[in-house]
């Protein structure tokens, strides 16, 4: 395995500057700011990161204006008394992306969150509290309890609204299989493992959070030429 240093230092090389490489870091949100975060914007960051799935991220941002109608400002309360018939004409309506199966998930995705804060007081103090050197066990619980929340789409949604967690970006995916930290599918309970063990190494190395060591992992690997000097 390769020292934190190491990959530091090459990630410094290609980006010209150890400068130019920190103006490509972004840090996440403290577990205090992230536990006061409604419930509401996860519901929004999940439906926004499903429809992006497979489809042009810039569609949906154009018509997400569209979506936040459709849904009542993804009110989570309101949505609760959606009815099937409400739903189904919503699948229909132009200023959303028309997919009804993704449009069942905004249901779906409500309800889990729903029984999350019923336990646990708000779904953001249970993902604020979620251990960090053992955040793809969130992934899978998402991917279980949620709907179309398995893959890069849960953990693309907890970058977005602030959970530090890494990514398995096609960068870092490369990165991990030419060192040998896993060598199966993605996605498979041995690969997530094996992957959260490697970060949690680098986490001991250096002190830096999860979202920009697998940042720096990133851009240390592969053809990605952002901030590269010619």
């Amino acid at each position: 395995m390769e020292k934190f240093k190491t990959i530091y230092g090459r990630a410094v090389e290609r980006k010209g500057s150890e400068a130019q490489l920190q103006q490509l870091l972004s840090a996440p949100m403290s577990s205090r700011a992230l536990s006061q975060l409604s419930d509401d914007l996860w519901l929004e960051a999940f439906t926004k990161k499903i429809f992006q799935s497979g489809f042009y991220w810039s569609v949906i941002e154009k018509k997400w204006p569209g979506f936040r109608e459709v849904f009542w400002d993804f009110n989570i309360n309101k949505l609760l008394m959606m009815s099937p018939e409400q739903l189904e004409n919503a699948a229909s309506d132009e200023r959303i992306v028309r997919n009804f199966k993704k449009v069942q998930t905004v249901a779906a995705n409500t309800y889990m969150i729903h029984e999350v804060a019923e336990k646990e007081g708000s779904f953001s103090d249970f993902v604020a509290s979620w251990p960090n050197d053992n955040i793809v066990e969130l992934w899978l619980y998402l991917k279980k309890h949620g709907a179309r929340l398995g893959g890069n789409t849960g953990p693309y949604a907890l970058r977005a609204m602030g959970k530090d967690t890494f990514l398995l970006s096609r960068d870092c995916e490369n990165y991990l299989r030419a060192h040998d930290v896993i060598d199966g599918g993605l996605h498979t309970k041995k690969s997530l493992v094996a992957a959260q063990g490697f970060f949690n190494e680098l986490q001991q190395q250096s002190g830096l959070p999860l979202q920009i060591l697998s940042q720096i992992v990133s851009l240390s690997t592969g053809d990605n030429i952002v901030g590269m000097q010619k």
